[in-house]
């Protein structure tokens, strides 16, 4: 009994350590890329590394984007038809869909969507760097692999995650426009107005205001374990994994505190 107690804590402070030691080489990854970009100047980023990144991350996600988004618009009037159809309340189908996804469903899922396409590819990438030794040869001719590599990585992910979320956003309420048509024969333009009547600007801009912290921290964890891989391509496959998970739970935990703190 005396054993499986000790082993027992000994794997809970194993594990507590490690996550301690990958939040703190979170942190201090953040610290150096705000300090890389505040002030901003033409030092700041690689031009030509961040534009690269803009269309590798942004515009070939937009097709799983987008394909997603319609089918979730499409499933939120789904999960109310039976309540609208029950009540009578035609007018209130597009609300109630477009406030589901606005606030919470579209920047959700569409930053879950990123982070399993964009952010493991990118930590594969900063991976296979790392263990090929190209960011020692970065630094061995006075690169920053910061400025150069990672910098112009996070801000294409904010940046195009933010793109994406409002694309699927628009590509949602049309899902749920042409099942509202399909299912309870609700006309579009009925359904335009109950949205644009009963949904503020606020609604948008909160979606939006989460989207931009999810870009954040997704890129944030993911090339953190691209930068911090050990073990050769094993090390790689572990890294991915991680990076997935850390992002999937930072995501969660952005929710619900920025839910609470803005109301």
């Amino acid at each position: 009994m005396l054993g499986f107690v000790e082993r027992t804590v000994t794997q809970v402070g194993t594990t507590m350590v490690t996550i301690a030691r990958e939040v703190g080489g979170i942190v201090v990854m953040t610290a150096q890329v705000l300090r890389a970009l505040v002030p901003p100047s033409p030092a700041s980023l690689d031009g030509r590394e961040l534009v690269k990144n803009l269309h590798k991350m942004g515009n070939r996600s937009v097709p799983i984007v987008a394909l997603t988004a319609f089918f979730a618009g499409a499933l939120m009037l789904v999960q109310s038809a039976p309540f609208v159809e029950k009540l009578q309340a035609h007018a209130l189908a597009g609300w109630a869909s477009g406030y589901a996804v606005l606030r919470e469903i579209g920047p959700i899922l569409i930053a879950l969507m990123f982070s399993g396409r964009v952010g493991a590819n990118n930590t594969a990438e900063l991976g296979t760097m790392t263990v090929t030794e190209q960011l020692d040869g970065l630094r061995a001719l006075a690169i920053d692999p910061v400025r150069y590599l990672i910098v112009p990585r996070v801000v294409a992910m904010m940046v195009m995650l933010v793109a994406l979320t409002v694309i699927g956003d628009l590509v949602s309420l049309v899902g749920a426009a042409v099942v509202g048509k399909a299912l309870l024969g609700i006309e579009p333009a009925t359904f335009y107005h109950s949205v644009v009547d009963n949904l503020k600007p606020g609604d948008f801009l909160h979606g939006v205001y989460k989207s931009i912290a999810f870009g954040g921290a997704i890129a944030i964890t993911s090339c953190y374990f691209g930068v911090t891989v050990k073990g050769g391509a094993v090390g790689v496959g572990k890294a991915v994994n991680a990076a997935v998970v850390a992002a999937a739970v930072s995501v969660m935990l952005l929710d619900f505190f920025m839910t609470y703190w803005l109301g």
